[in-house]
């Protein structure tokens, strides 16, 4: 049995959620789990609805039957087939431990995407790319060529059907206009020492510092460098028994971690953008479950 989520924002009205279930209910579909939030600041409304379809219905046939709703109440309204992957391409440079994890989580199905291709400004990772079979594209980044390379990879980007790209420590800041251009559609991880400890060694600036929290963030990306949409953070504690290398491992670990439950609430429509911030709702049951687990 196919299982759908619908995805809605629109300015909130009263009426809003009783026409979405009304209009479910009457296309013979069974609501497994629901999630709406109201903002009382700007006033717009989202929810996300996970479903099936008792009568076999098709997504084109409810997204079509919805149409009308969605005009009344002005809505962003889109369905979902659960089972269908999303096409990931993930941008990497020197730091590999995002890029494993994400393989990892991919391989054993943990997270339910397709990784159509990773593009890095260094050739590091050529090997472990290929030998999963993924497509590897090395493209040189200087201060010369970078309008160039920037054409390049967003070519690549649109030619793999991509339809999000992760920043694995992707260590070049992109131009204000490839930002534009993956705007909602693009996803960074950093530490979170940000504005504390900028520039180089930012574990070694925290240490020498003495820092009790180090952690990490992964926001959507936008021309404003380490500034847009937060969609997760996490932290871990240290002490002053740790040294500034344990810092640096235990960042990895939580950058890892983070940008994976990152990935894990855009592709599972999950994740709304809202002006400069974002509406997270909690995942669906059973979304975490690895195809092979143990």
């Amino acid at each position: 049995m196919s299982k759908y989520a619908l995805t809605v924002k629109c300015v909130s009205k009263r009426g809003v959620v009783a026409a979405i279930s009304t209009y479910l209910a009457a296309q013979g579909c069974n609501i497994s789990d629901s999630a709406q939030f109201d903002d009382q600041e700007t006033g717009n409304f989202f929810m996300r609805v996970t479903f099936t379809s008792d009568e076999g219905k098709q997504i084109e046939e409810l997204r079509d039957g919805f149409e009308e709703t969605a005009r009344n109440f002005e809505m962003e309204a889109d369905f979902h087939d659960e089972n269908v992957k999303m096409k990931v391409l993930i941008m990497v440079s020197k730091f590999g431990h995002c890029l494993n994890d994400i393989l990892y989580r991919w391989k054993i199905g943990a997270l339910p995407i397709d990784i159509v291709a990773v593009i890095s400004n260094h050739n590091d990772y050529q090997k472990l790319v290929v030998n999963h079979d993924i497509p590897f594209y090395r493209v040189k980044v200087t201060k010369e060529n970078k309008e160039q390379a920037e054409a390049q990879q967003l070519e690549i980007i649109e030619e793999s059907g991509a339809e999000l790209v992760v920043l694995a420590r992707y260590m070049q800041v992109l131009s204000d206009e490839m930002c534009t251009k993956l705007s909602g559609k693009a996803i960074n991880i950093h530490h979170s020492f940000l504005p504390s400890f900028k520039g180089a060694y930012p574990y070694k600036q925290a240490f020498a510092r003495g820092v009790k929290m180090i952690g990490a963030t992964s926001h959507y990306v936008t021309p404003d460098l380490d500034e847009g949409p937060i969609i997760e953070q996490d932290i871990v504690r240290v002490s002053h028994a740790q040294s500034a290398s344990d810092y640096v491992s235990l960042g990895r670990d939580i950058e890892s971690q983070v940008l994976a439950r990152a990935i894990h609430a855009h592709v599972h429509r999950r994740a709304f953008l809202n002006g400069s911030k974002t509406v997270v709702f909690p995942a669906s049951p059973n979304s975490f479950a690895s195809e092979r687990m143990g």
